[in-house]
């Protein structure tokens, strides 16, 4: 992949300002990942997610530190899944993109990642920041979110990648959880779909996905839960939307996955949208009612 190493950006100091808005935020979001446009200043303490999280600053440059790194300053970074970070919005207008792993789209791209962070070349952001900007400024004249967000994946990776190849056993399961409106599938019930044990099962999906079974499950409650944040508007609502315990449950889980607590989410414009990317099994999906 033509991106420069984390290593080669600019060393940076953050402030110890905490997080805070500093524009109304827009939200477009979707079961899996969202993007975010806003301008904000503050440091997200440490955290680790799940998905490919995109940050391009449209002015400025945003800072970002991984585990047991330095804080280094950019225009645009990727992070890989489940790779520890802080982050520092450093006032910068910007775009904040989280994409699943496990879309074509995520495979695609997180082949193509060498390193828990990297840093975007100039080039590749010249190309990609007068679309968001004009995105940002006037969101209501983009007539095709899905195939800008699209694009911006595209953008950040050059040439062909190795195809992510995901066992088929997994994939089924995979399918059965996006599809599915109860997210209560145990280890065991997964297990069944995949005609595996649940040993080998859970061994074959951590393998496979980068995570245990359990820890992708809450994964995918959080990102549920922050849909329902944008349309039940509390927190609490949001928890048993998500299947989640109860707020406190939902609160903790947000601290440890995104840095922040869920109430981020309740300030700024909605618009909930069907995924932009396909699954890797190839089919857009929708979600089924629990039976």
């Amino acid at each position: 992949m033509a991106v420069h190493g984390y290593n080669g950006a600019l060393p940076y100091t953050p402030n110890a300002e905490p997080y805070c808005w500093l524009s109304v935020p827009r939200w477009h979001l979707w079961e899996g990942g969202f993007l975010l446009t806003g301008r904000a200043q503050g440091v997200v303490p440490a955290h680790t997610h799940h998905a490919i999280q995109i940050v391009i600053a449209l002015d400025g440059c945003v800072a970002i530190c991984g585990q047991n790194d330095d804080w280094r300053e950019s225009r645009g970074v990727v992070v890989r899944p489940d790779a520890e970070h802080s982050f520092d919005c450093n006032g910068a207008l910007g775009v904040m993109l989280f994409v699943d792993p496990e879309s074509s789209e995520g495979g695609w791209l997180s082949t193509s990642l060498r390193q828990d962070i990297t840093t975007v070349p100039e080039s590749r952001l010249d190309a990609l920041v007068p679309a968001l900007r004009t995105f940002a400024d006037q969101p209501d004249e983009t007539e095709d979110v899905p195939a800008l967000i699209r694009s911006c994946v595209h953008g950040l990776r050059p040439g062909l990648a190795p195809a992510r190849r995901v066992d088929t056993r997994v994939t089924t399961v995979l399918e059965a959880i996006r599809r599915s409106d109860d997210l209560r599938i145990s280890l065991d019930t997964a297990a069944e779909m995949a005609f595996l044990s649940p040993t080998r099962f859970a061994h074959l999906f951590k393998e496979q996905v980068g995570l245990p079974f359990s820890r992708y499950m809450l994964w995918r409650k959080l990102t549920r839960a922050m849909v329902a944040i944008a349309s039940e508007r509390t927190i609490a609502a949001a928890a048993h939307a998500a299947d989640f315990a109860d707020a406190a449950h939902l609160t903790r889980t947000f601290y440890q996955m995104v840095g922040m607590a869920p109430s981020a989410l309740m300030r700024g414009e909605f618009i909930e949208m069907p995924s932009p990317f396909n699954s890797l099994a190839g089919t857009p999906g929708e979600r089924r009612p629990a039976e």
